[in-house]
């Protein structure tokens, strides 16, 4: 049986509901796709990016009312003019902040921001259903205001800078992420795979995350501690 064939059947009968219609896991997923949108800048990390993008195009799911890729995928950065990433990967982002569209997901790299991104950020993270952070990319959420009140994590070496420039923000040294509705924090690098497919498990339930894992060859477990709060017990605040 196929990859397509075989989440078709794990998401079938009740378990699949069309899109606007029935909550399939804790998101409601909207009736013409979820949109992602990929908060870019100079010195964009790529495995901050590039491993979340890769969860959420890989997730497919079947069924009669169901798209086959739910998430559309792209990227928005300061301007539309070309950017290097780490490494010196140069990209051209779909979208400048002027122009982009508002997205049901915001995923949010380490890169270095402008005052036009961070206003863009705090203006779509009101209308968005999640807005995540990989990495040091907590800093800009913390920057735009987003963290206020909130439990949050980083990438290990930048817990006592964080601590020390946001010691109103309760930091988390420890989890793999933070959850806390609708701002999640992951810390380092590949940490935002597992924060991903937490997110397609939020909106699609715990099969479409464990295909999409499967799929990736992804063997870790540690996308499901975030599930009903297990993260946020996961480690003490400190701050």
């Amino acid at each position: 049986m196929n990859r397509r064939a075989w989440l078709g059947v794990a998401l079938g009968g009740a378990a699949v509901a069309a899109f606007g219609t029935a909550v399939v896991g804790e998101l409601l997923p909207p009736r013409k796709g979820v949109r992602v949108a990929f908060l870019l800048g100079d010195s964009a990390n790529v495995i901050d990016t590039a491993g979340p993008w890769e969860v959420f195009q890989d997730t497919m799911l079947d069924g009669a009312l169901m798209h086959s890729h739910p998430f559309e995928l792209y990227t928005v950065a300061p301007t539309a003019a070309m950017l290097r990433m780490t490494g010196g990967l140069q990209v051209v982002p779909h979208y400048g902040v002027a122009n982009a569209p508002q997205p049901n997901v915001i995923v949010v790299p380490a890169h270095q921001s402008t005052p036009e991104s961070l206003d863009w950020l705090k203006r779509a993270s009101t209308g968005a259903d999640v807005t995540m952070s990989v990495c040091t990319g907590a800093f800009q959420l913390a920057r735009a205001g987003l963290l206020a009140g909130l439990p949050a994590t980083t990438h290990h070496d930048f817990w006592d800078r964080f601590a020390g420039e946001f010691p109103d923000i309760e930091l988390r040294r420890g989890p793999r992420f933070v959850d806390s509705g609708r701002i999640a924090t992951a810390g380092g690098l590949t940490s935002g795979i597992d924060l991903a497919l937490h997110i397609v498990e939020r909106y699609f339930g715990v099969e479409a995350a464990e295909m999409t894992a499967s799929y990736m060859e992804h063997t870790s477990d540690a996308w499901r501690t975030g599930r009903s709060g297990a993260a946020r017990e996961a480690a003490p605040a400190t701050g």
